[in-house]
């Protein structure tokens, strides 16, 4: 394997855990786009193995501090110990993250599992050059009788690589479906967000569903997965999303499980909010998962006042011991500075909250020490007085 030496900044990095380091820390070494390499610092020590990314400012994802020969044997062993981890964390769940990048050693890459099917995402060319290999091991470790894969996430383009959408191997069911906490729950592999649904939402789900009562409001709904969840034990949910596909598909979930307390509404989530509150509306429970706000730091200021308005408003129409379930998936909002917003929502609107619990992704996502972009969800339960 050839090698590549990289400056003091970046084995800075590496010695703190980060496995990326960036182009402008490169300081010889001439490899292919996708190739792993070994990578020493300045002296010629050895720092570990990484892929190497040609056209991305990340040129350099570690996967081993050592010097290791990256075989496909070697990855697959990797892949095999995530597969396990999650079976120990979630047994004979039917919809779970196989391998989380970066977190499980094999960076840029997703494997989300969804019933029969499988969904991969090879978002550098590293993995995307195991992609082969990746669905072989997929057939082979789990039952699963189809593979998809979405790459069609922009992040791809930094890396010179093509959007594609397509299955791979085996056929994905016309009408899929997966349970979750006891209900049937529909999903889109090939073209519905990220990989089809939020995974990293499982075991908020579980709470959330295991909290509803009375009037439930889920503002930027998409599938409808939190309100389906909810509906079972509460009175009336009112299931939120600006998408005409996201609120048919809310309408027909309701229709399978047979439940008649949900009313899905194609609306702005910021307008609805704001119409209850003019209307002295109020909720038992309101869940708030937006799309990500700052997709870079220089959209940090905007994204604060959006989710410094939209938790205003929840906690407005909160009735008295009302819970407010508020999330961010915008990496670049730090769990503090989220939490700096929330309360100057609560200060504005008059109320009393306090936090209950501090929520993040669930366990499938694991966060990697040193590797704060693995960290990326973060959430608050509040109740309201």
């Amino acid at each position: 394997m050839r090698k590549i030496a990289i400056n003091s900044k970046g084995m800075s990095r590496v010695r703190a855990g980060h496995p990326w380091v960036f182009r402008s820390d490169l300081l010889s070494g001439s490899v292919d786009d996708g190739e792993a390499v070994h990578v020493v610092d300045q002296s010629g020590k050895p720092a570990g193995t990484a892929f190497y990314s040609a056209g991305s400012q990340i040129a350099l994802r570690f996967f081993d501090r050592r010097h290791v020969e990256a075989s496909p044997d070697y990855f697959r062993a990797k892949f095999q110990k995530a597969v396990a981890l999650r079976e120990r964390l979630y047994p004979g769940a039917a919809a779970v993250r196989l391998c989380f990048g970066e977190s499980d050693g094999i960076p840029a890459l997703v494997v989300d599992r969804y019933g029969p099917v499988v969904v991969i995402q090879t978002l550098a060319p590293g993995p995307e050059m195991l992609k082969d290999d990746i669905v072989s091991w997929c057939m082979d470790l789990t039952d699963v009788g189809a593979v998809v894969e979405r790459n069609d996430p922009k992040v791809r383009s930094l890396e010179r690589l093509p959007l594609i959408t397509g299955t791979l191997r085996g056929d994905v069911p016309p009408e899929l479906a997966i349970t979750e906490g006891g209900c049937r729950l529909g999903v889109d592999v090939l073209c519905g967000q990220k990989t089809g649904a939020f995974l990293d939402q499982r075991d908020n789900r579980d709470l959330a569903a295991s909290r509803a009562r009375g009037r439930v409001l889920d503002a930027f709904c998409y599938r409808g997965w939190f309100s389906l969840r909810a509906a079972v034990r509460a009175e009336r949910v009112t299931a939120v999303d600006a998408a005409d596909e996201a609120v048919a598909a809310v309408k027909e979930g309701a229709l399978v499980l047979g439940l008649h307390n949900v009313d899905a509404v194609c609306a702005n989530a910021f307008d609805y909010l704001r119409e209850c509150d003019l209307r002295g509306e109020r909720f038992d429970m309101t869940i708030l998962d937006p799309p990500a706000f700052a997709k870079n730091k220089a959209a940090l200021g905007a994204a604060r006042r959006g989710y410094k308005e939209i938790n205003l408003r929840a906690i407005r129409l909160a009735e008295p011991g009302g819970t407010v379930f508020t999330f961010s998936c915008s990496y670049h909002m730090s769990e503090d500075d989220f939490l700096e917003t929330v309360a100057s929502a609560a200060s504005d609107a008059g109320r009393r909250v306090s936090v209950e619990r501090r929520l993040s992704q669930s366990l499938d996502h694991p966060i990697l020490l040193g590797f704060p972009e693995s960290a990326y969800l973060k959430g608050l339960m509040l109740r309201v007085e």
